[in-house]
C-alpha cells in the first residue's frame, strides 16, 4: 500500500497544474475556481515543497495529506451549485445542501481553543493526522507565489523610508534581512523597486535559486566577505541590486557588526514562527540541521531558540547604532523570549513595548485606518495578457492614483508569474467594489475569456490581528 501511495504522490506532483481556459471540469465556476486555485497552490512553479503539500512559510500546506487532497478534488468536481463543501484543516469533512449564492467552500484552518493552542499540542494533533498548519493563503488556496507578499513589502519599505529618511526613493540605502523563501523572497525585489541596495542570508540554496529564476533576486553569493564587499560597493554607487548570501542570518549580522557596517533598514523574515520545521539554528550546516530535526526534535527547538535570542540581540545592537529596525511578522521576538534564552527585559522597553516595533504599527496601520490594503486576483484562463489588460483598465479607472500606476507598471516589467497569471495591488475603502465591477464587466463583454478569482491577502486590514507578529 505504501509503495502504491508513493507512486501516486510522485505522479501527482509532476502533473498537478491548474486547468486553463474556459472549459469547466466542475459543475460550476465557483467550484472550478476553488479547484484551480487549490491545484495552483501545488504547481511546482508556485509551491516550495509540492511533494509534501507544503506551499510556503515553513510548513504551510494546501491539504492535510495526499488522501485528503484527492478527496477534496473529487468533492469539488461532484459539488452541485446549491451545495457547500466544509474543509477543516485541509480535510473535507462535510457537504451541505445550501443555496445558489451560498459559499461553495467554507474553510477553517488550525483552529484551537486557546488553552490548548500550543506548539506541543498542535504537533501532537498533526502527528495523529488531525490538523495541519495552513499559513495564511496556503490552506485557503489563494497563494499566488512570491508576488503575493511583494507589494505589501514594497509598501512597507517605502513607508519606512518616508518615516525615517523623508523619501520613498531609497537609492544609496542598504536593506538587510534574513530568508529568501516563499514570503521572504519578495524582499529583494521590493527593495530594488524602491531603488535600494539589498542583502539577505538564506540557508537553503534551492530557495535562493528559485528566487533567482523568477527574477525576484539578482545575485547569489557563497563567500560572506565577497557578498558584503559587493553590496557595499552597490550601495555607495546607488545601484539598486540584491544579493543573497548562502548561510545563516546570524553570521551575516555578526559580520556587519564586526566590520562596523550599519544597515539603513533592518528586518527579518525567516520562518521564526516555527522553531522546529521553519527556523534553522546557526552553528551547523543545513544537512546537519535537517538530521537533528528528525533525530532529536526537542534539542533542535532549543538550538532554534538559542539562535533566535542571539538574532534578536544582534538586531537590537544594530538598532542602537542607527539602523531603522522592525519585525516583519514572523514572531522572532516572541519566540526568542518564549524559548527562555532572552529575558523579556532585554527585548522590551520599560513600558512593555518591544524594543523594535512590528511593521504594521510602525508603517502600515495608518493605511489600514483609511481602509487601504491589498487584495489579489488570478486569471483562470491562464492568459497573461488578460492580467495586463486588467492592469491597464485599473489605471483608467483610478487615474488619480499615481502610486498605483507606478506599482502596476513596475509589476508588469519586473514580476514573473508563478502558476496562473495573477496580480496584487492596494486599493482603499470604496475602491475595491469598483474594481470588482470592472472585472465583471470585462468578463461579461468577453474581453476576459474566463472568470477572475478575487482573494484575500496576508495583510488584509480586517484580518491581521496577531499581537506578537503583526498588530
Amino acid at each position: 500500500m505504501a509503495e502504491v501511495l508513493n507512486q501516486v504522490v510522485e505522479f501527482d506532483v509532476k502533473k498537478i497544474k491548474a486547468p486553463r481556459g474556459n472549459t469547466l471540469t466542475c459543475k460550476g465556476w465557483a467550484q472550478e475556481a476553488a479547484l484551480r486555485m487549490l491545484m495552483n497552490n501545488l504547481d511546482p512553479e508556485v509551491a516550495e515543497k509540492p511533494e509534501e503539500l507544503i506551499v510556503y512559510g515553513g510548513t504551510g500546506k494546501a491539504a492535510r495529506n495526499w488522501e485528503c487532497f484527492h478527496a477534496i478534488v473529487k468533492s469539488l468536481k461532484e459539488l452541485e451549485n446549491d451545495e457547500t463543501l466544509l474543509v477543516q484543516s485541509g480535510k473535507a469533512v462535510g457537504k451541505l445542501r445550501t443555496y445558489d449564492y451560498a459559499p461553495r467552500v467554507i474553510i477553517a484552518n488550525s483552529n484551537l481553543v486557546p488553552k490548548w493552542a500550543t506548539w506541543e499540542y498542535f504537533d501532537e494533533l498533526e502527528r495523529k493526522g488531525l490538523i495541519m498548519y495552513g499559513q495564511m493563503t496556503a490552506g485557503s488556496w489563494i497563494y499566488i507565489g512570491t508576488q503575493g507578499i511583494l507589494q505589501g513589502t514594497y509598501e512597507t519599505f517605502a513607508a519606512a523610508g518616508r518615516k525615517r529618511f523623508g523619501t520613498d526613493n531609497l537609492a544609496g540605502k542598504l536593506i538587510v534581512s534574513g530568508g529568501c523563501g516563499g514570503m521572504s523572497g519578495a524582499q529583494p525585489l521590493a527593495a530594488t523597486m524602491n531603488n535600494a541596495t539589498y542583502i539577505c542570508a538564506e540557508v537553503d540554496e534551492n530557495r535562493a535559486k528559485k528566487r533567482l529564476t523568477t527574477r525576484y533576486l539578482d545575485e547569489i553569493e557563497y563567500q560572506l566577505d565577497a557578498a558584503i564587499n559587493r553590496v557595499i560597493e552597490y550601495r555607495n554607487r546607488k545601484i539598486a541590486r540584491s544579493i543573497c548570501w548562502i548561510g545563516n542570518i546570524t553570521e551575516l549580522l555578526q559580520a556587519l557588526i564586526d566590520n562596523n557596517i550599519t544597515p539603513d533598514l533592518l528586518t527579518d523574515q525567516t520562518s521564526a514562527h516555527d522553531p522546529l520545521n521553519g527556523y534553522v539554528p546557526d552553528g551547523m550546516t543545513l544537512p546537519q540541521a535537517l538530521e537533528l530535526r528528525k533525530s532529536n526534535p526537542d534539542k533542535y527547538k532549543q538550538e532554534s531558540y538559542r539562535t533566535m535570542a542571539k538574532h534578536v540581540r544582534q538586531m537590537i545592537l544594530l538598532q542602537s547604532r542607527g539602523a531603522e529596525t522592525f519585525d516583519y511578522g514572523n514572531n522572532l521576538r516572541g519566540n526568542a523570549v518564549a524559548g527562555g534564552f532572552l529575558p523579556e527585559s532585554e527585548a522590551r522597553n520599560p513600558d512593555g513595548t518591544w524594543k523594535y516595533p512590528g511593521f504594521t504599527p510602525a508603517y502600515i496601520r495608518d493605511l489600514f485606518c483609511e481602509g487601504q490594503g491589498p487584495f489579489r486576483w488570478a486569471a483562470l484562463s491562464g492568459n497573461p495578457d488578460e492580467i495586463y489588460l486588467l492592469d491597464e483598465e485599473l489605471m483608467k479607472l483610478f487615474p488619480e492614483k499615481t502610486h498605483l500606476h507606478r506599482w502596476l507598471t513596475m509589476a508588469r516589467e519586473r514580476v514573473a508569474f508563478q502558476g496562473l497569471p495573477a496580480r496584487i495591488c492596494w486599493l482603499g475603502y470604496g475602491e475595491r467594489d469598483k474594481a470588482g465591477l470592472l472585472f465583471n464587466k470585462l468578463v461579461r463583454e468577453g474581453k476576459v475569456s474566463a472568470p477572475i478569482v478575487i482573494g484575500r491577502d496576508h495583510l488584509d486590514c480586517g484580518s491581521v490581528a496577531s499581537p506578537n507578529r503583526v498588530t
